[in-house]
């Protein structure tokens, strides 16, 4: 078998696998659209960017799969992988070690993939060094808020004068075991409530929605409104859809958005693959800053099925 970049030649075998693709990165999914559409071709044969695409080529049907990274950040995603019905192929975590090297080409440290928990790629993924870190759910908000209200209800745009007090937040609610793969933001991009500061969301959006990764204090009283307003706040999303994504260390969420008539998506496993490079420069180990306060985070017991 062999392995090479994706090419303008191989566009046939992209639009035979057009509706057969496995979305690794549910997030970009969301807001961006199918990961084998035109513009998304377009991405991958971009040298510029870090968006990589592979083929494999056997004695059966061609495999392909997708990884992207964001420069300066320390992991990578799987993007996708196809087809569908070749997901238990003896040759497909070849081809996930492939993407992985690109990531460590990129000084990437760790690769990242989300998986439905009744996926066939799991063992693939295992085979290729992927391990079960955390657990997600992606929940429909958009029929909570007050559509294009633009009420914040104390929630608005962080700026850099807030950059303290959401890596702080950070620290108290993220486990220290995932701060090396889920790191402290170095910017202040999101939305953070400022009435206590005890909540703050990042924001991703596309042209097909916006999805919302929130990190709220288990201290915070009247999370219901919170999030409601937090909905409401995004004044420009022009009719797209708005998704919350709650990880495993805040699944006290959950019960809340189901009470608001929020939407459940299928539940997550959230992957992951730690690479090793060769370190040139010793640099010292960022540390939880001495004046953070870090308290346990609340998590639910969840069965695995696996």
């Amino acid at each position: 078998m062999t392995i090479r970049p994706l090419d303008l030649l191989d566009i046939p075998i992209i639009t035979r696998y057009r509706n057969d693709v496995l979305t690794l990165d549910s997030a970009r999914a969301l807001t961006r659209g199918h990961p084998l559409g035109a513009m998304g071709l377009l991405a991958y044969i971009n040298p510029a960017r870090h968006l990589y695409a592979a083929i494999a080529n056997d004695s059966k049907s061609p495999l392909l799969g997708g990884v992207t990274h964001t420069s300066g950040e320390p992991f990578a995603k799987l993007l996708y992988l196809a087809p569908t019905s070749r997901l238990d192929d003896p040759q497909l975590p070849a081809l996930i070690e492939h993407l992985a090297a690109q990531a460590g080409e990129w000084n990437a440290f760790h690769v990242t993939a989300e998986v439905d928990e009744t996926s066939d790629v799991f063992p693939a993924l295992r085979m290729a060094g992927f391990s079960v870190y955390a657990w997600q759910r992606l929940w429909d908000v958009t029929s909570i808020g007050k559509t294009g209200s633009g009420l914040g209800g104390g929630w608005r745009r962080a700026q850099s004068v807030d950059l303290h007090a959401v890596q702080s937040l950070h620290y108290q609610i993220v486990p220290p075991l995932l701060h090396p793969i889920e790191p402290a933001p170095r910017r202040a991009t999101g939305l953070i409530h400022a009435e206590n500061l005890k909540g703050y969301a990042s924001v991703t959006a596309g042209i097909y929605g916006i999805v919302l990764t929130p990190l709220i204090h288990p201290d915070e009283n009247n999370v219901s409104e919170r999030i409601v307003a937090l909905v409401s706040s995004l004044a420009d999303r022009g009719g797209r859809r708005v998704y919350l994504n709650v990880r495993s260390y805040q699944t006290w969420l959950e019960p809340v958005l189901e009470d608001l008539g929020a939407s459940a998506l299928p539940r997550q496993a959230v992957m992951v693959k730690h690479l090793a490079r060769l370190i040139q420069e010793g640099q010292p180990a960022r540390a939880v800053p001495a004046n953070v306060n870090v308290q346990p985070s609340r998590i639910s017991r969840m069965d695995t099925h696996e």
